[in-house]
């Protein structure tokens, strides 16, 4: 690994390398042990050279946003992890907002509301990254990103970097073709309508006011951690079951919305990994319910 912080060292600024860097300062649920180099490039350029770096060495490498999805193994993650959010441009032509994809989808939302474009408030409140958000096709409320997105520009795996319509994302529920052919999104074309700035504002509100009111905003979470099950909801299955605040270490299931596990302040990820466990092992003994899980378990086990 000494190698290759040298060389990254060569190609972005030494200050936005971590070596050992602990997992739980990048990630929503504030739990993951240290990854044993965290790179944050400061632009594409930067990140398409430490991609030609880290694969030229056959060195194992990880790429996040914001964190907002994903639970990091105590025991950490092995090799390069990537981090996006500084890549985060933005830029408006006509009814479409260009995007790269380390930007938040709040930041994105406020964009399109300044220039009255309507058909993003869904993702107003959502927490993640664009890139995240395309790579797993996230939603809210109904809509999905799948509605609005026009095309996205992506790397593959050889570093060959090619543009890819709506049409051919393979979007499906929490997936696409980046997940599925080991894609990494750098950009996306959102294509909106235009609309009312007072109108896009008050369902901006309006879903914001919602999400504060049925989820645990207070506590550390990812999110929903489970996927929904054909013709039912997860947490309503967990909350029948008799789940709700149950409690392995410092994981619970929230109280508030039981399709949420919290940080209720000393988590570790081992707690949050058996409390999952706990909860899928009793819906399928009490309603034959498989839940799989929507977020990302990385790390070393």
């Amino acid at each position: 690994m000494e190698k290759i912080v040298e060389a990254l060292k060569k190609t972005i600024s030494e200050e936005n390398i971590y070596i050992n860097e602990p997992m739980s300062r990048h990630t929503s649920f504030r739990i993951g042990g240290p990854a044993d180099v965290l790179v944050i490039p400061q632009n594409r350029e930067e990140l398409i050279k430490v991609l030609d770096i880290i694969r030229s060495e056959n060195i194992p490498y990880f790429i996040f946003g914001n964190g907002t999805n994903i639970i990091v193994s105590d025991r950490g993650i092995r090799g390069v992890v990537i981090k996006l959010t500084a890549i985060r441009k933005i830029y408006v032509d006509g009814e479409t907002i260009v995007s790269e994809a380390g930007a938040l989808l709040s930041a994105i939302a406020n964009t399109a509301l300044d220039n009255e474009l309507t058909g993003f408030e869904f993702a107003s409140g959502i927490p993640g990254t664009l890139g995240g958000a395309v790579a797993m096709n996230a939603g809210a409320y109904g809509p999905e990103i799948k509605d609005v997105i026009e095309k996205v520009e992506v790397i593959d795996e050889n570093g060959n970097i090619y543009e890819i319509k709506n049409g051919n994302m393979k979007f499906a529920y929490r997936s696409s073709v980046i997940q599925l052919d080991n894609l990494i999104a750098l950009r996306a074309w959102i294509h909106l309508k235009k609309g009312n700035y007072k109108d896009i504002r008050a369902k901006m509100d309006e879903l914001n006011g919602l999400r504060k009111m049925k989820q645990p905003l207070e506590y550390p979470s990812a999110g929903s951690v489970f996927k929904r099950p054909e013709g039912c909801y997860a947490g309503k299955l967990i909350q029948d079951a008799g789940l709700q605040g149950y409690t392995i270490g410092g994981a619970q299931v929230s109280e508030k919305h039981c399709g949420f596990i919290i940080n209720k302040g000393n988590a570790t990820a081992e707690d949050v990994l058996n409390l999952i466990k706990h909860i899928q092992k009793t819906v399928k003994e009490k309603f034959g319910v498989d839940l799989d899980t929507e977020v990302k378990i990385i790390g070393e086990r």
